[in-house]
C-alpha cells in the first residue's frame, strides 16, 4: 500500500520508522532494506536515505557484519508518585476507559506471555526478561475499527486471564477481576503514523497520522500494573477536557475538571 502524507516519501518512511524505534520495536535488529522496501512500497534509494537520517539522528547503527540495530536510548526519568495507600475511585479516566470498552467489540490479535524487554521493563519496574503478558487488540464500533491497542501486564497479574477473556471485558475490571486494586494512571497523548501492520488493521492508508496515548496504571501501593500503548483513528475518536482557571490571580492555572471521551 502506498504512502500518502504530503512529505517527501523518504520522510514518510523516516518518521514511521522512528517511532517504531521509540517504541522499542526492534530490538532483535531493524529489517533488512528490501523487505523495508516492500512493506512501505517505495523505492530502495527511499528506504536507504530514509536510514540515513536515522544514523544521523543516534537511534540505528549500520555495518557490514551485524546488519542494522536500534541504540540504546537513554531511560527518562520517573515521574512523581502519588502519596502511597490512597486508592482512587474509578472515577474520570479510568472510568471512561472501561466504559468504552464496555461499548466496543474487541478481536485479540495476539495474547502471549514474553521477557520483557528493556523499555518494557523499565515502565514496569520490573528486571529486565521478567515474563509480562502481551496483548494486542483492536477494538470497534458497528462503524468499524477505532483503535489498535498494546499492553503488557506483569505475568503475576496475568494469570487469571487469556485471549478468550481478554475479548470480552476491559484489561482493567480483568486486572481488579484478578486482585489488583486499581489506584492511578498517567497517560500521555501524541501522534504516530501507521505502519503497514497497524494500517491494514485499522483499514487507513500507510503513513496515516494517529493519535497515540501511552498510559501507565498503577495499584494503590503505586506499583506499575499495565502499559498501555493505544493507536487511534483521529476521524473516529475525540478526546476531551474540561478545564477550570484556579489560583491566585497573579498565578492562574488550568486544572482538568473531566475527562470524557467520544467515539463513532
Amino acid at each position: 500500500m502506498a504512502l500518502s502524507l504530503p512529505l517527501p516519501k523518504y520522510h514518510q518512511v523516516y518518521l514511521v520508522l522512528r517511532e517504531q524505534l521509540e517504541e522499542g520495536r526492534f530490538a532483535d535488529g531493524v529489517p533488512a532494506e528490501m523487505q523495508l522496501v516492500k512493506e512501505f512500497g517505495v523505492a530502495r534509494v527511499t528506504v536507504r536515505r530514509a536510514l540515513e537520517q536515522l544514523v544521523a539522528d543516534g537511534l540505528i547503527e549500520r555495518s557490514a557484519g551485524r546488519g542494522t540495530v536500534a541504540l540504546a536510548r537513554p531511560a527518562e526519568p520517573a515521574a512523581a508518585a502519588a502519596p502511597p495507600g490512597q486508592r482512587a475511585h474509578l472515577t474520570g479516566l479510568l472510568e471512561n476507559i472501561v466504559n468504552m470498552g464496555l461499548r466496543t467489540s474487541v478481536k485479540v490479535i495476539q495474547c502471549e506471555v514474553i521477557p520483557a524487554s528493556e523499555q518494557v521493563a523499565r515502565q514496569l519496574d520490573l528486571p529486565r526478561d521478567t515474563p509480562v503478558q502481551k496483548a494486542v487488540r483492536v477494538r470497534s464500533t458497528a462503524q468499524g475499527p477505532l483503535s489498535h491497542i498494546t499492553t503488557y501486564v506483569p505475568q503475576q497479574h496475568a494469570k487469571g486471564f487469556g485471549r478468550r477473556a481478554l475479548g470480552k471485558k476491559p484489561i482493567l475490571m480483568l486486572l481488579e477481576d484478578s486482585g489488583v486494586q486499581i489506584g492511578r494512571a498517567r497517560q500521555s497523548i501524541s501522534a504516530r503514523l501507521a505502519d503497514a501492520a497497524v494500517a491494514r488493521l485499522l483499514d487507513v492508508e500507510v503513513g496515516s497520522a494517529l493519535l497515540a496515548v501511552q498510559r501507565l496504571v498503577f495499584d494503590i501501593h503505586e506499583r506499575p500494573v499495565q502499559w498501555l500503548q493505544g493507536l487511534y483513528r483521529p476521524d473516529r475518536y475525540q478526546y476531551e477536557m474540561q478545564l477550570s482557571r484556579v489560583g491566585d490571580i497573579d498565578a492562574k492555572v488550568w486544572v482538568s475538571e473531566e475527562l470524557s471521551a467520544h467515539f463513532h
